[in-house]
């Protein structure tokens, strides 16, 4: 959740540092802090501030000399999402040892800190933060003899938990260690430079040439390349992958939040998750990187689906498409939940494990237990080179581009297209017609164009939204394929404005919810002319019989819904399965301009980062 960036090379450290942390000012952070090498003081230098990476910067031009000069060409810099301690100076990183020749940038949590800081305290090391990060600086230095990759790794030999880490030291100018368990770590190799960070939207500005670490990888980096070794200190070999998004992708482009930048993206991100993978003549897809022929997709008989938040919605969408297209009894699992309760895996049980970023600590962990339990393991992640694609045996990525804004929404229409293509796979294989495979592929192929329709009523959206602004809580309702999508509006309208809001299935209203029903709660209701409609309608009379203004989320030319709303939203007509795309874009779009209405810090919000690699 946290960011890491280091660099050693032939340019000034600060500024691709600094550059580094911007990149990954997304991810959620509330302090942050650089330690950099001076070669004419041969010491560490070390800024840290509380607040924005603007604050830093102003520290660091006025409390570190000649930035315009080639003094620094070694640093590490973090951006911090508070866990251990509130965030103040004292605990932003990096963090540096009692003697401060060693630095440390940490990502993840240090489980055992608490024994492993009293043993320390004993020895006379002084503590000076409250974070759980200073033990490992202390530790490296207890153990440096003279090697700081084999200091690093004794170091780590001590401690239970979770790290992403680079460290520095003034007894070592041209040299970082970098180390991952379960936090990642991407190491960007240039020509004469080297950049580590935990995300490659800090290194695309510099190399499209990356490694990625494994867990229990330790990795020696110089400005000329690197040697990565396990904790044991057996050499291992990891892949160089090429990255193909460009820098453009990951800025706004004259948006102004990167959130409606990616809402405005998704035609473009659904042309490019089913580009060459659908096959109209045999009304079916191909997707290679599931490496499955059709007498083993025909020997599935269970699919368990594991993700987290919006992923996990998406993946009660594909649950739909798998009962309703496939005929195999499907079951969403929180991921959480599935890597602790010995969850039930049978023979020919298929995982899919789903994550926009491939490091979403808990869906990791979903995955290895899966395979201990000999399931045929699935992933779907947008991350080219993350923990599950490479950890799966199988996978398939959606092609969305780089999803920078904290609330995702690209990806989730990119996710429920990919599960539709596979749902389409496994009917085929099963028991789908090749002409009704055909008319699904058909629709398939609409889905940027479905998607361009829903953006053209932003305007409309726009006007809404100004209506509700200042409202303090809201409901969403939804039945059959809106169900998931109804989850997932409400979830995104309490992301980015802080709006109590709640998803229902619409049948479940008169169960409880429909007791805080009153003028001041407005309804949102997905009720496209869909199997259902009629029920959804009497939902919304209930609605109405409670003075709740009701924003109707309806099919272009079905006027019926108009009587029972207060305000209508159109999408286009399209098959049921497709239909989740264009609602959750009216959802998003809705959310994005009410929150834009209060004044919300939309691509930033309080207490959420972007990629959560912790529990």
């Amino acid at each position: 959740m946290c960011g890491i960036v280091g660099y050693v090379g032939q340019r000034n450290a600060t500024g691709v540092i600094v550059s580094g942390l911007q990149r990954l000012e997304y991810r959620g952070y509330d302090s942050a802090g650089v330690a950099l090498y001076s070669s004419h003081r041969k010491a560490l230098v070390r800024v840290r501030s509380v607040g924005k990476i603007a604050a830093l910067v102003s520290r660091i031009e006025k409390d570190v000399p000649d930035q315009d000069g080639l003094d620094y060409t070694l640093g590490i810099g973090h951006t911090r999402w508070a866990t251990h301690g509130a965030p103040t100076e004292a605990n932003a990183h990096p963090h540096f040892s009692r003697s401060g020749e060693f630095a440390v940038a940490h990502n993840g949590i240090i489980e055992n800190y608490v024994a492993l800081k009293e043993r320390l305290v004993q020895k006379g090391y002084v503590f000076t933060s409250e974070t759980d990060t200073e033990v490992l600086a202390h530790l490296i230095e207890e153990c440096y003899e003279g090697d700081l990759h084999r200091a690093v790794a004794a170091a780590l030999e001590q401690v239970e938990g979770t790290y992403g880490i680079a460290v520095i030291s003034s007894r070592h100018p041209g040299l970082i260690v970098a180390a991952r368990k379960g936090s990642p770590i991407a190491i960007g190799v240039g020509s004469g430079e080297t950049i580590v960070a935990s995300d490659i939207s800090a290194i695309i500005n510099y190399t499209k040439k990356v490694v990625f670490l494994n867990d229990e990888d330790i990795a020696t980096i110089t400005a000329e390349g690197l040697d990565i070794s396990s904790l044991k200190n057996v050499p291992v070999s990891r892949e160089l992958t090429h990255i193909d998004w460009s820098l453009g992708q990951i800025e706004k482009g004259g948006f102004e939040h990167f959130m409606l930048k990616e809402i405005h993206e998704q035609p473009q991100a659904l042309a490019n998750a089913i580009r060459g993978r659908l096959l109209e003549k045999d009304g079916t897809t191909h997707l290679g990187g599931i490496r499955m022929t059709s007498a083993e997709i025909a020997r599935i008989r269970h699919i368990t689906i594991a993700a987290c938040g919006t992923s996990y919605y998406a993946g009660m969408v594909g649950k739909y498409f798998f009962e309703d297209l496939a005929g195999l009894s499907t079951d969403i699992e929180q991921a959480a939940e599935f890597r602790y309760r010995n969850p039930i895996i049978e023979r020919d049980t298929l995982l899919l494990a789903i994550s926009q970023s491939g490091e979403t600590a808990d869906t990791i962990e979903a995955v290895r237990e899966g395979m201990r339990k000999g399931a045929t393991v699935l992933g779907i992640c947008n991350v080219v080179g993350s923990t599950i694609a490479r950890e799966t045996e199988r996978g398939v990525y959606l092609h969305a581009g780089p999803e920078i804004g904290v609330a995702s929404t690209k990806a989730f229409s990119a996710q429920v297209a990919v599960l539709a293509m596979l749902a389409i796979v496994f009917g085929r294989a099963r028991r789908l017609s090749g002409s009704t495979g055909r008319d699904l592929v058909r629709e398939l192929l609409r889905a940027p164009e479905v998607a361009a329709a829903a953006l053209e009523q932003e305007p409309a959206i726009k006007v809404i939204a100004e209506k509700y602004a200042r409202a303090e809580h809201m409901f969403f309702l939804g039945r059959g394929y809106m169900y998931p999508v109804a989850l997932e509006g409400a979830l995104k309208l309490k992301e980015i404005s802080y709006i109590h809001a709640e998803g229902y299935h619409a049948a479940e209203l008169k169960h409880g919810p429909i007791a805080l029903l009153d003028e001041h709660v407005p309804v949102v209701v997905a009720v496209p002319d869909l199997h259902g409609k009629s029920k959804t309608i009497s939902n919304m009379q209930e609605c109405r019989a409670r003075s709740s203004p009701v924003i109707a989320i309806a099919t272009a030319g079905d006027d019926e819904v108009n009587r029972y709303s207060n305000d209508v939203i159109r999408v286009p007509r399209c098959l049921d399965f497709l239909t989740p795309i264009p609602v959750v874009i009216v959802e998003q779009l809705l959310a994005y301009h009410i929150a834009k209405c209060r004044g919300c810090p939309i691509d930033q919000p309080r207490n959420l980062a972007k990629s959560v690699t912790v529990e």
